[in-house]
């Protein structure tokens, strides 16, 4: 699960997960399609703000093919701690990003979360929509974005409203970047219910800073949280690093 898939494996280094460029590792220069790939490990693999690594280190990775005209198709997959979900989560998504003017993007498609080896006979895997708007001037970056879940019988014939803004800097002169993150949950995913209260909405933030070890290597920190009771290794702060690698 990620704050929104396109968004956390492309554009955010704030939500958790992975947070590197992608460049392609095969792209002919007469060719409309690229591939790229990404991989991570993490200390603590956190779905805005809440552990599904349950405290634990996770092990991460992804494959986009993109084409010219900006419509895309990719996976991502990550290692879980869970008795319910298992241990692996496996996603797939599609859609269409670009530049619509002058240092603002867009970017909308729809998202399936697949949980292979979880509970047997649970209904679990469920579909998310999502949609952006990015905005670049000089070395700063923001998003505004949106990802609805309509019914379903996985999210116990509920529906799940997820709305964030992330905010990007890298520093001049130095392979370093810092960001910021905030989120708003309404729905059956809101960090006070899964923690435990009966509050149907809350809010998660993180802040975090990245160092490019290399043009396709980096690491970074955070610090998450979340609105709601605190539940150790589940719904409590953490610090989390992750080092992370494109191709």
């Amino acid at each position: 699960m990620l704050t929104s898939i396109r968004g956390l494996v492309a554009a955010s280094i704030v939500a958790g997960s992975i947070a590197v460029a992608t460049p392609a590792f095969a792209q002919d220069a007469e060719s409309d399609i690229t591939i790229s790939g990404n991989a991570a490990i993490t200390s603590d693999y956190r779905f805005r703000g809440i552990s599904l690594s349950n405290g634990n280190p996770a092990i991460q990775g992804g494959i986009d093919v993109s084409h010219s005209s900006g419509f895309y198709i990719g996976t991502w997959g990550s290692s879980l701690t869970s008795g319910t979900y298992g241990a692996m989560e496996l996603d797939v998504y599609g859609g269409w990003s670009g530049e619509i003017t002058s240092g603002v993007s867009a970017d909308v498609g729809v998202l399936y979360y697949a949980y292979p080896d979880g509970l047997a006979g649970a209904d679990l895997d469920y579909i998310e929509l999502y949609a952006s708007l990015g905005f670049t001037v000089g070395p700063a970056e923001a998003t505004v974005g949106v990802a609805y879940a309509p019914d379903q019988d996985s999210l116990g014939s509920d529906d799940n409203l997820y709305i964030y803004t992330d905010l990007g800097v890298g520093i001049p002169d130095t392979p370093l970047s810092i960001s910021a993150h905030l989120g708003y949950t309404s729905g059956v995913l809101a960090p006070p219910l899964l923690g435990g209260a009966n509050d149907d909405s809350g809010l998660d933030w993180s802040i975090g800073a990245d160092f490019a070890l290399s043009e396709n290597l980096s690491i970074g920190v955070m610090y998450t949280g979340v609105e709601g009771p605190s539940v150790n290794d589940f719904t409590d702060d953490a610090i989390v690093a992750t080092l992370s690698v494109s191709f």
